[in-house]
């Protein structure tokens, strides 16, 4: 058993000064140290005594250092000889994707620039036969120093024991989660990454495109070849090289960091993580300004410049004067004059600029119309579905079986707009268990839904936090969430819960 102690200012091989413990994973740590002999900072993983896998960690950590591209984390030194094993690698100081996506999702440029970036580099370091199998935001870095860096290759496998059949499969399957996260900022795997899990619709995550509006097809596509090996047009995404090969032509535009990185945190408890899988990560800098979106407004010219210039513009001007003028002496002459049938001049569609507001319901009650119902569905209750508290929910009563007990086809929740609204999208958070649902919009409450009334959107599966973009805007006063069978099992009664909803559209 070693005697030497592992601390702030103890030294290894007589080279490196550990500094600040940064994080604490499995009986390994990783210490902010510098390397006396070439002044410069280095991260440095020691392991604790009775530690089981510090042969194998060292061995992937040099078997990483064999990957020669800079978009990995380097590794300098590795030694397991001596009474005190450590590995020591690159000390890397910048954003995670964890930090970028706290404001939201990245413009699906920027998303698809910078994973496949990470794509190359693990198609890199599959060539030499190492793997990741660990992918999740906090691996994937943009640095001060403005580059992508993937950091826990093979390593972070090695500590947590993670082996698997088939290691590219899972390596593209984590590529795709992550631009899944860049372009929702929802993460669709098991682990936990302090971004909420993505909505579940017919127990597989929502693609991408169902929770984001503007996302490319092409884009959505290689999420699902790729996170879910979906089949797609082209078959499945099966290696980081073929991810890279589907984004070859994507732009390298990618986030631009602040100038200034924030100090570091003080390091956490003994035995716990600061960020799980935030592994060897530096003081962090403030996530980098989104680059604004095109205006759309034309920007006017300038008021100096040459006498050419300025009578260039004059002519222009005129010319437009007199376009306007003859356009609408024709427009009056067609509409107004003595033509057989009416005329209409087209009007641009202004939608793609309508701004969506929040929409709140004047009112909620629990939907059980007759014949099958008695109007009361937990009446008393449906107002905590629209109180902004998703802690607080509503639910329907409860059923001997999933099937509303056999003698109705189904129940809901009622929300009255006070007024006749174009809706256009909404979040509905659902509780435990998954559920068959309709949404309904409606200019009275009517009966239940039947043969003719057709949704506006339905799911099956759902669970959780789900966001619902209408295909088509619906007008109309009322909103109803309609659970079908089957419902979920609660206590031994069958049950639907609706936690919180939240609407926008045009007023």
């Amino acid at each position: 058993m070693s005697t030497f102690m592992i601390e702030p200012g103890a030294r290894l091989a007589n080279r490196y000064r550990l500094e600040e413990l940064v994080s604490e994973t499995s009986g390994a740590s990783l210490w902010k140290a510098t390397d006396e002999t070439l002044a410069r900072p280095v991260g440095v993983w020691t392991f604790a005594d009775g530690f089981g896998r510090t042969s194998e960690a060292v061995r992937a950590a040099r078997a990483a250092s064999r990957v020669s591209d800079a978009r990995v984390t380097q590794v300098f030194d590795a030694d397991d000889s001596g009474a005190t094993p450590y590995v020591v690698q690159e000390w890397i100081s910048g954003t995670t994707l964890s930090d970028l996506l706290r404001d939201g999702p990245l413009e699906p440029e920027r998303a698809a620039g910078l994973v496949a970036e990470a794509a190359e580099a693990l198609t890199t370091a599959a060539l030499a036969g190492i793997h990741h199998l660990c992918l999740t935001p906090d691996k994937l870095v943009w640095s001060v120093g403005g580059a992508v860096k993937v950091i826990g290759l093979g390593l972070d496998a090695a500590l947590h024991d993670v082996t698997v059949h088939d290691p590219q499969v899972v390596d593209a399957q984590g590529l795709g989660r992550l631009l899944y996260a860049a372009l929702t900022a929802y993460w669709p795997g098991p682990e936990q990454t302090g971004l909420r899990p993505a909505p579940v619709v017919s127990g597989r995550p929502c693609e991408p495109s169902q929770i984001t509006a503007g996302i490319p097809e092409r884009l959505n596509e290689i999420v699902c070849r790729a996170a879910f090996q979906a089949s797609g047009r082209e078959g499945p995404l099966r290696t980081p090289q073929e991810f890279a090969d589907a984004l070859a032509d994507v732009p390298r535009v990618v986030p631009i960091p602040m100038a200034e990185t924030a100090p570091p945190p003080p390091p956490p408890p003994a035995g716990t993580s600061r960020i799980s899988g935030q592994l060897d990560v530096g003081a962090a800098a403030p996530p980098p300004p989104r680059a604004p979106r095109p205006s759309r407004r034309r920007t006017p010219p300038p008021s100096g410049g040459s006498l050419t210039n300025r009578i260039l513009v004059g002519a222009v001007a005129l010319l437009v004067f007199v376009a306007v003028v003859m356009g609408a002496w024709m427009l009056g002459t067609t509409v107004g004059g003595n033509g057989s049938g009416t005329q209409s001049a087209e009007v641009p569609d202004g939608n793609d600029d309508v701004e969506l507001v929040p929409l709140t319901p004047e009112e909620a009650t629990g939907f059980d119309p007759a014949p099958d119902g008695d109007n009361d569905e937990h009446n008393d209750k449906a107002h905590l579905a629209i109180d902004g508290d998703p802690s607080s929910q509503w639910n329907t009563e409860g059923y001997n079986n999933a099937e509303f007990g056999n003698y109705k086809q189904g129940v809901g929740l009622l929300l009255d707009m006070g007024a006749e609204v174009e809706l256009h999208e909404l979040d509905i958070t659902f509780g435990g268990g998954t559920y068959s649902v309709e949404l309904y919009v409606r200019d009275e409450p009517g009966s239940a839904p039947g043969e003719g009334d057709d949704p506006v959107w339905e799911g099956s599966g759902v669970t959780g936090e789900v966001p619902i973009k209408l295909d088509e805007p619906a007008t109309g006063r009322y909103v109803v969430v309609w659970f079908v069978s089957p419902l979920s099992e609660d206590g031994g009664k069958y049950r639907g819960t609706v936690n919180e909803v939240e609407l926008r559209g045009i007023q």
